[in-house]
């Protein structure tokens, strides 16, 4: 597990929309997760060099907020990671881009946050999604200054071959399908303390934003038979739901005490 990793998951799910944390509500919280004060010290000042977080003083309390760019991530994670969309409208967004090799750097890290907002490609230089968020990808592109060598579209399919032929090339779905059935496979009983019930809904919410890189959350006439990928969301949200619930006096005791 990396200590980095899990700092997102904190503040996507028990910071937000403010995104700022008490550096011992951080460490509080961590070490319920197993990570030890170094190792949580050494990830913040990490995220701190690399621009992730900001450093905030008030009185001898250290605290730390997202970075505008790193809330903007957040926002995006939240979104595909807790509603399940509007019905698919038979459109496909497109994105083409030829990025040359001199930005070689910047055409990955672009690529990657693709993924994350539910794009996978099935041909160099071509990405699509059936419900991903153009205007977002619109800002991603912005973001990263690479407006002179990308284009957007959304347009219908008239290719003859199915769509699921399409689906199986530019995404993962065979990973996904093993997560999901480990997922829900899992057989566990009612938490018996606040901490039990934060720690596996941490682990549970950060598992599931690892699933997002694989499974953009296509809409059940565009899964191949037998995938679980709604299966395995309601469930998570119920789970979700309930281990909420007993989870919060953990995170709102730190928070009501830094108020």
């Amino acid at each position: 597990m990396r200590a980095r990793s899990y700092l997102f998951t904190l503040y996507m799910e028990y910071l937000y929309p403010e995104n700022r944390a008490w550096v011992g509500d951080l460490i509080r919280w961590m070490e319920l997760l197993n990570f030890s004060e170094p190792a949580v010290r050494a990830a913040v000042s990490r995220s701190v060099k690399r621009g992730w977080i900001i450093p905030e003083k008030e009185g001898r309390r250290a605290y730390y907020r997202l970075s505008p760019r790193v809330a903007w991530q957040v926002e995006k994670v939240r979104e595909r990671l807790y509603s399940y969309g509007a019905p698919w409208d038979g459109r496909w967004r497109i994105l083409v881009y030829a990025v040359p090799e001199t930005k070689r750097t910047v055409r990955d890290r672009f690529r990657n946050e693709l993924i994350l907002l539910g794009f996978g490609t099935p041909a160099p230089g071509v990405w699509i999604s059936p419900n991903g968020s153009l205007e977002a990808a619109r800002d991603l592109v912005g973001f990263y200054g690479l407006q002179k060598y990308v284009e957007l579209f959304q347009a219908e399919r008239f290719s003859s071959t199915p769509p699921l032929e399409l689906i199986e090339k530019s995404f993962n779905l065979k990973a996904a399908q093993t997560r999901y059935r480990a997922f829900l496979s899992q057989r566990q009983g009612r938490p018996q303390s606040a901490e039990e019930a934060f720690v596996r809904l941490t682990h549970m919410i950060h598992q599931a934003r690892k699933n997002l890189f694989l499974d953009p959350g296509l809409p059940p006439e565009l899964t191949p038979p037998g995938f679980l990928g709604q299966q395995a969301k309601a469930q998570f949200l119920e789970l979700y739901n309930q281990l909420s619930r007993q989870a919060r006096p953990v995170f709102e005791q730190g928070l009501a005490a830094a108020d």
